[in-house]
């Protein structure tokens, strides 16, 4: 304990405050006019994103900026402020702003917006840029990627730069990657001047998304919420075995929904977390590790998921609600198999909680978490129903109306908030505060997020307007609650001095989300070089090929080694270029390669698992920069921190396996209501015994064989389907000439799986399976000719007669004259649950027999 830092010392307050502002606002704390400027701009930043976003400039036909022009602004924000802001070298000073980044600021803004001023010339010369083009374009690509190494360090600007030299170097590579190259003229008008490279989709989710939900965490974290979340984590969870470390994934959870960087995740809440778990027993490197095996997991939990959730929106086409209910079981399973994990080092360490004042009765707790689901349910319900059918009865009025609805909710629960203390705000929880009235103090900060997912699944707004409109309401709670605590209490303070003091704290609060996006600002520009050079040289399909090379074909070699290659290029990055660069390199590879082997699964599964072990990356040495930060915290060795915090996530990283070939754990083809439920009881199930597989504890030490059996068990209930299929064949065969008939019976959004043969355009044969989807129901032969593909008979073979362009069937590579050879269809067979059976007579034995072995004391313990 000796060697942990003392974080509610002054020191150690210091410290923590010194790498908070390192790791997402930037070091350099100027004064005088450079102070100024690095108050206004990030505000004039924070204003135009709102103007932007907001319907105003539609309304009043004034400010209207098209989506390119807008990215160039929010670069030229975002680059200016990373040479201000971040010092280029730690021996930089921090208390002024030399000359020379000054010039770099203004140089660099100039060049990003350069888009802007003179977008109409631009757009008259597409594909014909001047020299002075090119020399903004040199100029600006060389700027974006030093002020990507100010905000983030090394790893994204040298990934960047490789890919740039692939680029112009392609003649001089090795064969397997040779490629004929490009002109400085070719490239610098694809990366600088289109929206192929850094003004790319990635720069354009980063304006008109990722910006204001940042910027709704900020003034949430600024309003107090954040501390809310901890207090509360702890007053639920700090009393059980092990409780601050249970209680440090709950909290990371709750603040990693609205956080953006696993890092920013660290060191907000590890604050509070980590010196707590390190006196109740945990040594420096498990406190350190369940802090970032938690935060970590925060960048994979709905429904912001560090604003990848909207780019998954962009890239895979499909719905942001289709996203987050893809995404939400696997989060949830990982949390709760975390808690797990935790539970099982305090038993084993034979750890206690804290002191907990006025410990309820078994009876009470129940009644309390009963209380508050009932309580929910109805609340929903009455929101839900109420807004429904005020839509039918005030139709365009509605919105006025929810709007003083609204507030006459928040003032309400303001008042409620009023009758129990206010929140204590030191780093240091020495006793644990009681539950409800913890609870009870600050139930309003929840109004601003049932705004925003009101707005998200059931008005069905877009991320941006719907994050817009959740801002504003946090602006007025902002601005409001301190004054109206007071007048409700009756305290005597002067209205307008704490309404001016609001308008402060909503003012640093704009000012705060601003600088907290500078990194991810310039790292979605660097993103898209390395996005630009995909779609310029065609690297993927490379990877492709060398990814097939290496797996020999194989299935599993395969996917394992596109997660290896996604956790070395995932190192260092924040989440959003993170994601940006795995899913641009690696979710092709799985599709293409999966496709030529028979493996045939949704694109969401793909991008998915690419983007999980993406993430890992924060927690993977040598980089491990979430691992960094909790070690500087707790004062432990951050590469063992690292390893013991990957091994924490095992069970996440288990989990995008599991989901290629189950795709029931992303809640696809699950329909029913009694099929959703089995699918999560299951999932939970099988995540909970497989981390006790893995940490040797059950309900008592594990021998190796139950340990063995316990993972086995786990596997045979997140897959059935794997033991069904050595007995029965999962798809047969039909003959190619009925393939009419098939397609005109499948339902409605189905896909049909057929195999075909032919030889390409250099000679090679060609024998694959594909997957074509049919929409709606009709005869058989439209509906394949929806999908682009026509047949014809010939000589008692079924042979492609046209694919049409750019249809899914020309994506899938199909070609003239290839044979289709069969059609696979689902065997009947019985159903794939039934090896649940012998999995849970199995568990049954392993229960007995370690209830037997149980210590006493251990069986009465939470």
């Amino acid at each position: 304990m000796s060697d942990a830092r003392d974080a509610d010392g002054p020191a150690g307050r210091d410290e923590l405050a010194e790498m908070i502002a390192e790791a997402d606002t930037g070091a350099r704390q100027p004064t005088g006019i450079s102070l100024k400027i690095l108050w206004a701009v990030p505000l004039l930043w924070a204003l135009f994103q709102l103007w932007y976003a907001s319907p105003l400039p539609f309304i009043m036909k004034i400010g209207l900026f098209n989506s390119t022009e807008a990215r160039s602004i929010h670069l030229a924000f975002a680059i200016f402020l990373a040479f201000l802001a971040f010092p280029a070298l730690k021996r930089s000073p921090r208390r002024y702003i030399p000359m020379q980044d000054w010039i770099l600021a203004i140089v660099g803004a100039f060049c990003a917006g350069y888009f802007f001023l003179f977008f109409r010339q631009l757009a008259d010369r597409p594909g014909l840029p001047t020299t002075y083009d090119l020399v903004v374009s040199v100029i600006g690509l060389v700027l974006i990627l030093e002020a990507t190494r100010r905000a983030l360090g090394p790893p994204l600007m040298v990934v960047a730069i490789v890919f740039v030299i692939y680029t112009f170097a392609g003649p001089l590579m090795p064969e397997v990657i040779e490629h004929k190259g490009a002109s400085l003229a070719k490239g610098m008008s694809h990366y600088y001047l289109t929206t192929e490279g850094v003004f790319g989709i990635a720069l354009g989710v980063s304006t008109s998304m990722v910006f204001l939900f940042v910027l709704f965490g900020s003034l949430l974290e600024k309003a107090g919420a954040g501390n809310y979340f901890i207090r509360v984590a702890f007053a639920l969870m700090g009393h059980m075995r092990g409780g601050p470390a249970k209680a440090a994934v709950v909290s990371s959870g709750m603040t990693g929904l609205v956080s953006g960087s696993a890092i920013a995740n660290v060191v907000t809440t590890g604050t509070f977390t980590i010196p707590l778990m390190r006196r109740v027993g945990f040594s420096a490197e498990k406190a350190g590790a369940v802090e970032v095996a938690s935060s970590t997991n925060g960048q994979l939990t709905p429904p912001i998921m560090g604003a990848v959730a909207f780019l998954m929106v962009e890239y895979i086409g499909i719905s942001y609600t289709e996203v987050i209910k893809h995404a939400a079981l696997p989060a949830l399973i990982s949390y709760i198999a975390l808690v797990y994990i935790v539970h099982l080092e305090a038993v084993k360490a034979g750890m206690k909680g804290l002191p907990r004042p006025n410990p309820p009765k078994l009876v009470m707790t129940l009644m309390g978490f009963l209380g508050s689901f009932v309580g929910l349910a109805i609340l929903s319900a009455i929101t839900y129903y109420g807004l429904g059918w005020m839509k039918t009865a005030f139709g365009d009025a509605t919105p006025w109306v929810a709007s003083v609805l609204l507030v006459v909710v928040y003032v309400g629960l303001v008042a409620y908030a009023t009758r129990f203390p206010e929140l204590d705000t030191s780093l240091e929880i020495r006793e644990l505060p009681a539950a409800a009235p913890t609870i009870k103090a600050g139930l309003y900060y929840l109004l601003p997020v049932v705004v925003l997912v009101w707005c998200l699944t059931v008005e069905r707004l877009s991320p941006g307007l719907a994050a817009f409109w959740a801002t504003v309401f946090m602006l007025f709670v902002l601005v409001t609650q301190k004054a109206l605590k007071a007048a409700l209490r009756a305290t005597g303070e002067a209205t307008g001095a704490l309404l001016v003091e609001g308008w402060r704290d909503m003012t640093d609060g704009l000012i705060n989300g601003a600088r907290n996006m500078i990194g991810i600002g310039v790292a979605t520009a660097a993103a898209g070089i390395i996005v630009g050079t995909v779609t310029l040289t065609g690297i993927g399909f490379v990877m492709s090929e060398f990814v097939e090379f290496v797996s020999g074909g194989y299935i599993l070699p395969m996917l394992l080694f596109t997660a290896i290659l996604s956790l070395i290029l995932g190192m260092g990055l924040p989440t959003t270029a993170n994601y940006i660069v795995v899913s641009s390199l690696l979710a092709p590879v799985i599709v293409t390669v999966g496709a030529e082997n028979g493996l045939i699964v949704p694109l969401v599964a793909v991008h998915m698992f690419v983007f999980y072990f993406g993430i890992l990356a924060d927690d993977t040495p040598p980089v491990a920069m979430a691992a960094f930060a909790a070690a500087a915290i707790s004062g432990g060795d951050p590469i063992r921190t690292g390893i013991q915090g990957f091994a924490y996530d095992i069970r996440t990283a288990i989990l995008p396996f599991l989901f290629i070939f189950n795709t029931e754990l992303l809640l696809i083809g699950v329909d029913t209501w009694y099929h959703l439920l089995v699918t999560i009881l299951t999932a939970v199930a099988a995540m909970l015994l497989f981390a006790a597989g893995t940490q040797g504890y059950f309900l008592a030490r594990s021998r190796l064989w139950e340990s063995l059996a316990l993972i086995l068990v786990a596997f045979t209930l997140f897959r059935p389907g794997f033991w069904m299929d050595q007995i029965y064949p999962p798809l047969a065969s039909v003959p190619a000439s009925g393939i009419h008939d098939v397609a005109g019976k499948m339902p409605a959004d189905a896909q049909i799986r057929i195999r075909v043969v032919g030889e390409d355009i250099d000679g090679n044969p060609v024998d694959k399976v594909v997957m074509l989807p049919l929409g709606k129901p009709a005869g058989g032969q439209a509906r394949l000719k929806a999908a682009g593909l026509e047949l014809r008979v010939e000589e008692g073979k079924t042979i492609v007669d046209n694919v049409e362009f750019g249809s899914v069937a020309e994506r899938q590579k199909i070609d003239f004259d290839y044979e289709i050879a069969s059609v696979e269809v689902e065997s009947d067979r019985p159903p794939k649950q039934l090896f649940y059976l012998p999995a849970l007579l199995l568990l049954g034995l392993i229960v007995l027999l370690q209830r037997r072995r149980r210590p006493p004391e251990e069986a009465s313990a939470i």
